[in-house]
């Protein structure tokens, strides 16, 4: 054993190369060699008769994603996604700035605990809690009659895009468990993106004459910047293949989680399945080519 680890400490690099070799190993069988997977036989063919997949190369199966029911998935998957992303901005980035910015330390220890604490428990437990909090005998309900308000939530549960038979069956629905669920993958990022902002930076702007306004905009934005683009990251593409929240609270509407889903599972047509898994990672390749090109990574 000594011999060995004499041999390691004189070579460095091949101790590092040894460390590193079985995540790597496991991350390019598993993780790359499912995308791999996922990518060839998104080029297969389902046999409208047989029902069983034709190995041969054809765009045939890329060709249905442009039917108009996969296009509406598709646009009404990133929409969502685009919502709940700007909707953990605007609730997160408060937050987040109050915790680097003006609480005290034991404050913030209580607010890092009420941003984590939802995380300790199951994610389908916590789906499953909101499902009766929304739903008709639940506390929203019973607290819009208590006020009064019950016309005004049946009113808003009949219009045609948002609404549904109640909260818990509704695009209002998902858009509330998605953004409850995903927040504190955006409150974190930017948290920890203003922890490294230097006050010496926001006293030398106000030293300069810059107004409270201008000081955010001008320093405090651009190099939080990155953490929001991080938690950006993190709630869009969760939301994009998230199948578990518009399978409990969605109607007939797909989503592409589910509907990968339904083709993977119930009607086994595997490369259609495969070829829809592709289009959020397109979309994810896309938007990190966008955020690049607004410099949002060059504070990193």
């Amino acid at each position: 054993m000594n011999r060995i680890s004499n041999f390691l400490y004189r070579r460095p690099r091949l101790l590092l190369s040894l460390l590193l070799l079985p995540p790597l190993i496991w991350f390019v069988v598993v993780y790359l060699g499912s995308l791999a997977s996922m990518l060839v036989n998104s080029f297969y063919a389902l046999d409208g008769f047989t029902g069983k997949v034709v190995r041969q190369f054809t765009l045939q199966t890329y060709a249905k994603l442009l039917d108009p029911t996969n296009v509406q998935i598709f646009a009404r998957t990133t929409m969502m996604a685009l919502c709940v992303t700007v909707a953990c901005m605007l609730i997160g980035f408060p937050l987040a700035y109050y915790i680097a910015r003006f609480a005290s330390r034991r404050l913030k220890t209580l607010l890092y605990l009420a941003v984590t604490l939802p995380l300790w428990s199951s994610y389908v437990v916590r789906v499953y809690s909101w499902k009766l909090i929304l739903s008709q005998e639940g506390i929203v309900s019973w607290f819009m009659r208590l006020v009064h308000l019950d016309g005004f939530l049946r009113l808003y549960l009949s219009l045609p895009t948002v609404g549904g038979p109640s909260l818990a069956v509704s695009m209002t629905g998902i858009f509330v468990v998605f953004v409850y669920v995903w927040l504190p993958y955006m409150v974190l990022p930017i948290q920890s993106a203003l922890e490294r902002v230097p006050k010496s930076l926001l006293e030398a702007s106000g030293d300069l004459g810059a107004n409270p306004n201008q000081t955010f905009r001008n320093v405090v934005l651009p190099l939080a910047l990155p953490g929001v683009v991080a938690g950006s990251i993190f709630t869009f593409s969760l939301t994009l293949g998230d199948f578990i929240v518009p399978s409990l609270f969605g109607s007939s509407s797909f989503f592409i989680g589910k509907a990968v889903l339904t083709y993977q599972g119930t009607s086994g047509n595997i490369p259609l399945a495969a070829a829809i898994t592709m289009g959020p990672i397109v979309i994810m390749i896309t938007y990190l080519l966008i955020a690049r090109r607004l410099g949002a990574f060059d504070a990193l």
